[in-house]
This record gives structure tokens, sequence and C-alpha cells, in this order.
């Protein structure tokens, strides 16, 4: 059985960095890893930017599988989630102005097409236009 249990926080050091995740060592014969997912909260696109290796930081167990003993950690699970900004009104704000943009446009291009139909409706009635 490990010693590291699920949700214990423990301190950790980073030991190496790869474009998915980074290494920790919980102590001298224990490594966890710490996917690129759960370095902070929000998108990490290069892990490099947060972590190095040498860099001493508090982990989450959030895995242990006993048969491979592989651990899984998460560093963005010891701090606080950030506060919601205002950032998402304003993205709700201009995805709501695309969409009537767009409503408009296809209405505008409707009502031209039902005019057009209406003017062919009316030639097809015209009896000098009938080929006899």
């Amino acid at each position: 059985m490990s010693k590291f249990e699920i949700g214990t926080v423990t301190k950790g050091k980073v030991t190496g960095i790869q474009p998915y995740g980074a290494f920790v060592a919980l102590d001298e014969e224990t490594q966890g890893l710490v996917h690129i997912s759960e370095v902070k909260h929000g998108f990490v696109k290069d892990i490099n930017e947060h972590l190095s290796v040498g860099d001493e930081v508090n982990v989450k167990v959030l895995s242990v599988d006993e048969a491979t003993g592989k651990i899984g950690l998460s560093i963005r699970a010891t701090e606080p989630a950030p506060e919601k900004t205002e950032a998402a009104p304003k993205k709700q704000a201009a995805k709501k102005r695309q969409a009537t943009v767009q409503h408009t446009e296809s209405t505008q291009g409707f009502n031209t097409l039902k005019e057009k139909l209406e003017e062919w409706i009316e030639q097809s009635n015209r009896e000098d236009l009938i080929k006899k």
C-alpha cells in the first residue's frame, strides 16, 4: 500500500519537465506526475513558463495506481480558484452581437429572395411571355 493517499497534500520537488507535464519527487523513492492541465487554473500552453526543474511545489495526490506505482498529482488543486472576472459577460455580449448580425444578414438575404420570388411568379403569369 502506498504511503501517499488520494487527497493528501504534500511538498515535492520538480525533477523533470516534459511537454505533457512535470515529474515531482515526493520523497527519495516516490515520484509522481503533474499533468499539464493540473499545473494551474486556466490554460497552460508551455509548462516551462510555470515550472522549472528544482522548484519546490505543493501537490495534491489525485490518483495512485498500486499495480504500476504511478501517482497522479495536481498543483492547481492546492490553490484557490481565481475569482470570476468580467471577461465572461463581455464574451457573452460579443457572441450575442455576432448572432444578431448573422440573423440580420440571413433575414435580409431571405427578404430579397422572397421579393424576387414574387416577381418571378408575376412574370410566369403574364400571357405575353408564355410560349404557344
